[in-house]
């Protein structure tokens, strides 16, 4: 089989590259990425709502005839429609959608969807956790970039996120967080490697800088090596819990992870389904229980699945 070329549609955010370079990578494809904007107002329709139709893009797909695509990865509200009419276009393009579309499932070849979404259809394939671009090779390329800035054989990496519509991040309940860890970690020899995400604010970055400077290092600005790194140098990893994204990404480290958990500001039902199915999978625990070291499966369902979807792959195009 060639190696096919497909076009990547996300909105920009860190989240949702990772799952579609992580479908594009698992599928071996040659890939390039486009950005979507929606224009007024149906940035703020739900696709169902919405024309299929590119006068709801702020910046119009065009795609050259050295682009034209064999599969469109998707991923994010914002993408279904501009899949969805490129399809139109050309019905040979095979699509995959990463996440709910929110319309009508025949609309796509194939939805990868996490198992705690609880979607059901011929063409559904059940993710355990959100699927990405992280593997167990880069990470060990990249034990040395921190090695430097932090000494001593017990590492703890914390991984941030940052507020959203579930969790609002205020600074009192990280503190409450990095008072545990010192507690918990610090008090018994670890030093603390703190990793920021793009939607960390920067009041936090400054607040782990004062708070826990002086235990370990401080990342103080997105570094995707440093991140890996982080993963590679650590004895246990901490992840906050406003990403489920993030918490799946760490378990292709195969460290034992402890989900450092906040007060939800509306009913989190879908984390709650994640958080008991990587707990029943033996991969976390939450921050506060035992420390001692624990092993599962290093975990990666972008190569598991997408040896599923090769096959259909192969039967259409």
């Amino acid at each position: 089989m060639k190696r096919l070329k497909a076009l990547l549609l996300t909105e920009g955010m860190h989240g949702m590259i990772s799952q579609v370079e992580g479908m594009a990578r698992a599928l071996n494809t040659e890939y390039f990425h486009k950005i979507v904007r929606l224009s007024f107002p149906w940035n703020l329709i739900p696709p169902k709502f919405t024309p299929i139709s590119q006068i709801v893009l702020k910046d119009k797909i065009y795609i050259t005839n050295n682009e034209i695509p064999d599969l469109i990865i998707s991923c994010g509200r914002k993408s279904v429609i501009p899949s969805i009419f490129l399809k139109k276009k050309n019905l040979k393009i095979f699509t995959i959608h990463i996440q709910d579309p929110k319309v009508s499932f025949k609309n796509f070849d194939a939805i990868v969807a996490p198992e705690h979404d609880n979607l059901k259809g011929d063409n559904i394939y059940s993710s355990k956790g959100a699927i990405h671009y992280i593997s167990e090779q880069e990470i060990n390329k990249t034990r040395q970039y921190l090695a430097n800035k932090i000494s001593g054989e017990k590492i703890v990496s914390l991984i941030l996120g940052g507020p959203n519509k579930y969790y609002s991040f205020k600074s009192d309940q990280i503190i409450n967080i990095f008072n545990k860890i010192k507690s918990i970690f610090v008090s018994n020899g670890y030093k603390v490697i703190i990793i920021p995400s793009m939607r960390t604010p920067k009041t936090i970055i400054d607040l782990a800088i004062r708070e826990m400077g002086s235990s370990g290092h401080v990342v103080n600005k997105v570094d995707k090596q440093a991140y890996l790194s982080a993963y590679a140098l650590a004895n246990f990893v901490i992840v906050t819990c406003d990403s489920t994204s993030m918490i799946s990404e760490a378990a292709t480290s195969g460290k034992p992870i402890f989900v450092a958990h906040m007060k939800a500001k509306k009913n989190n039902y879908r984390f709650k389904r994640f958080f008991k199915l990587f707990k029943q999978m033996g991969i976390t625990r939450d921050l506060g229980e035992k420390v001692e070291t624990w092993t599962y499966n290093k975990h990666n369902e972008a190569q598991r699945i997408a040896a599923q979807i090769k096959n259909k792959i192969e039967k259409i195009i």
